[in-house]
């Protein structure tokens, strides 16, 4: 793909606003950004805070720990970290400076400050709105549709910004219709490294730093630590072991950042660091490694537009398919490969529902990435799934649009009942 093809500027342009940074899991985290922006409007710390959240919100943000609270866990949680420590200028990373101070301010303020939660159904699966009180003076922000996506904030009643939200579309963003597997792999193969080289340098040190620790550390079910202690330590299993290290972290409280993928730090390691583990062990080298991060990153990114940015699909399920397209490119595999990779690995574990952010994603994102590779070796072997087998059909843009079908409307209903059993009948 040359340079001056629109579509390279819009991959390279896609890749810089989904490969951005972010403290803890991404939901949580934008609670806290949106209540650290009400507290700059309001000019204050509030005394009352009304959260509005939608069902996908509450479903994921209920029971993750909050980085730098000294394990606090919840929505209260993450709104009173953002109130009290946020800096809304970093948005995704808006809590990443705390002191220990502000930790024991945090407590007080989830003690004696009149917090409250309620579920609302705007039409749309990602809505949080948090008002803030403190006295006669109010302040509001909502954020819609994905994570940094501020679409309004009030002080005392008067709209100081309003953008309008029209359904589940992405405004400000790069039209990601623009994707397809050819093409994806045309712009990874010929990329000019330099264009790539912040973001997917950053992806490798940030999410790498990170899985290391989760392998050192005591977090969420240690399912690295399982795969490894299970399975050995051969490739296969370290990349899995990798990948579920660095969610078992972000996921239980560690306070390292990590590089997301379609809003999601699980799905950014997950289409990440298998990869990484696979060039190290190929000897592939730094500029076959960028090139294989490209690709998977893109890859997951296709998928998961179909989809949306929280539905009950799980979404490791398509960052695995992407990590097994990744590995399929370093082991000097072509579209075919890639292709039938990425279909094998969704036939195999489409269906893993997403029931919120904890420490079971782990589990989910290394049998993802096991179908990913098994997905792979499928083709190599001379096997693969063919067309009418289930969801499957003639095609991996064709597949990948099956998907985005299943994820996106097939699992509205079931999204509506995870978030029932998780939080009760005043949520549904």
């Amino acid at each position: 793909m040359k340079k001056e093809n629109v579509k390279y500027g819009a991959y390279v342009q896609i890749l810089k606003e989904e490969l951005v940074p972010a403290m803890g899991c991404t939901e949580p985290i934008a609670l806290a950004y949106a209540a650290a922006k009400a507290r700059e409007v309001l000019g204050e710390k509030p005394d009352t805070v009304k959260i509005g959240a939608s069902g996908s919100i509450i479903k994921n943000v209920k029971s993750v720990i909050v980085p730098n609270t000294d394990h606090l866990k919840g929505i209260p949680a993450a709104a009173a970290a953002g109130i009290i420590a946020g800096k809304p200028e970093k948005e995704l990373e808006v809590i990443a400076e705390v002191s220990q101070e502000q930790i024991e301010e945090m407590k007080d303020f989830l003690q004696n400050a009149d917090i409250s939660v309620e579920y609302v159904d705007n039409g749309i699966t990602f809505d949080i709105i948090v008002t803030e009180t403190k006295g006669e003076s109010s302040a509001t922000v909502r954020i819609a549709n994905y994570h940094t996506n501020i679409v309004l904030i009030e002080k005392d009643g008067q709209v100081l910004f309003e953008e309008k939200v029209e359904g589940e579309k992405e405004e400000g963003l790069t039209d990601r219709s623009l994707l397809n597997m050819k093409d994806i792999l045309d712009f990874a193969e010929t990329v000019d490294i330099e264009d790539v080289r912040e973001v997917i340098g950053r992806q490798i040190r940030y999410n790498t730093a990170i899985a290391q620790e989760g392998l050192k550390g005591n977090y969420g079910a240690n399912i690295g630590s399982v795969l490894l202690e299970m399975e050995g330590d051969n490739i296969r299993v370290r990349a899995k072991a990798m990948a579920a290290a660095g969610s078992d972290a972000r996921m239980n409280g560690c306070e390292l950042p990590v590089i997301i993928n379609s809003g999601s730090g699980n799905q950014g390691m997950t289409c990440s660091l298998p990869v990484i583990e696979y060039a190290k062990e190929l000897n592939s080298g730094e500029e076959k490694l960028y090139r294989a991060l490209t690709l998977s990153n893109l890859v997951a990114i296709h998928q998961k537009t179909g989809i949306g940015r929280l539905s009950a699909y799980c979404g490791a399920v398509c960052a695995g398919a992407a990590a097994g397209a990744g590995i399929a490119y370093l082991h000097g595999g072509g579209y075919e490969e890639i292709a039938h990779t990425v279909v094998n690995a969704l036939a195999i574990v489409s269906g893993i529902v997403c029931d919120g952010a904890k420490a079971s994603c782990a589990a989910k994102i290394a049998s993802s990435v096991e179908a990913g590779i098994l997905g792979y070796n499928m083709y190599k072997c001379g096997q693969q799934f063919y067309a009418g087998d289930g969801i499957v059909t003639k095609g991996v843009d064709e597949t990948i649009r099956n998907i985005g079908r299943l994820g996106k409307e097939g699992m509205r209903e079931t999204n509506v009942e995870i978030i029932d059993i998780m939080v009760g009948e005043g949520c549904k």
